[in-house]
């Protein structure tokens, strides 16, 4: 069996930055345990997995370890390819997923945007393995789906040198550390060790977190965000009620086949 398969990398106007996701086209009915080996041999910290289904496309995110309930780059990445190969032609996509049903509008030729819910993270203690794993003492603490870790600067937040074995201990998928910007409202890293991704490039669904926190903090409904890991992204992001919008870029980095047996 032969499966499409394309590589894109997400919120970013430029191959070899942004996030990677792996974007794969399926019939229905593939096993799980395809799909999951599929997503390790990828070895991305996201791939896509679409199913083509009335009146809305099907879509599953799968890290190298385990399936995920929500992702941002992959979804950007799944409606790039779908709209770049003429799959697709509306300018709005809606997926159904484990989050319910997401859209991704295109805004221009190279700006889409997505349509995630908002996760506004609670005020908590930290547990000793996230200041451990950071190894910085952050202003403020919440957590969500993942915990969010507030730091002083940009400066503070580029220079943490996580300890994954201690951050992998935590009750999470992912660990976000987020700081004002300098030449943005705000910066950001991601680290889900636990799920197999060391430090993710640059992560939509942490921003559902992340937007809502520094709106209410900036009190702007309207915001700038960079996420400053070695590849580096940028989002354009807003809160409206219960929803976040994050638009950015995508560029096509490959396209191929993949070859599987199911025998």
């Amino acid at each position: 069996m032969n499966l499409p398969y394309s590589q894109v990398d997400a919120f970013t106007d430029r191959v070899f930055a942004g996030n990677p996701a792996g974007v794969c086209r399926l019939p229905s009915g593939l096993p799980d345990s395809v799909l999951q080996s599929i997503a390790a041999e990828n070895n991305q910290s996201e791939t896509a997995f679409l199913v083509a289904a009335d009146p809305h496309w099907e879509l599953r995110w799968m890290t190298p370890t385990q399936e995920v309930d929500l992702c941002g780059h992959a979804t950007l990445a799944a409606a790039h390819v779908l709209w770049e190969e003429g799959i697709a032609t509306d300018p709005t996509l809606q997926f159904s997923t484990r989050s319910g049903l997401l859209s991704v509008t295109r805004e221009t030729a190279s700006r889409l945007v997505l349509d995630f819910p908002s996760r506004p993270a609670m005020a908590c203690e930290p547990p000793p393995d996230l200041l451990q794993g950071l190894g910085q003492t952050p202003l403020w603490v919440g957590k969500a789906r993942d915990y969010l870790a507030v730091f002083d600067s940009a400066t503070t937040v580029a220079n943490l040198q996580p300890d994954h074995a201690a951050l992998s201990r935590l009750n999470c998928l992912g660990i976000i550390a987020t700081a004002p910007g300098e030449d943005c409202d705000f910066v950001s890293r991601f680290f889900a060790p636990a799920a197999g991704i060391p430090e993710d490039p640059v992560t939509g669904s942490a921003h559902c977190t992340l937007v809502p926190y520094w709106a209410q903090r900036l009190g702007r409904t309207r915001l700038f965000a960079r996420q400053i890991s070695a590849r580096g992204g940028e989002l354009h992001c807003e809160v409206i009620g219960d929803r976040v919008k994050i638009g950015g870029n995508a560029v096509t980095y490959l396209r191929g086949e993949i070859k599987i047996s199911l025998e």
